[in-house]
């Protein structure tokens, strides 16, 4: 038995599994900006307990 060749636009596999590189590229966004938010949180704690030591 011979399957047929596949062209350009046709993936092969489940199309559920096709649409996961496009979800994984918006979490990929998601934890950059979440990255950013804990950068900020972080720095912000950690100036005001150094603030809170200094007065």
């Amino acid at each position: 038995m011979r399957s047929r060749p596949l062209t350009a636009d046709q993936r092969r596999g489940h199309p559920f599994r096709a649409t996961l590189p496009q979800v994984r590229a918006k979490v990929r966004k998601r934890e950059d900006d979440s990255d950013i938010k804990l950068f900020v949180l972080s720095y912000t704690a950690f100036f005001v307990c150094f603030y809170t030591f200094i007065a």
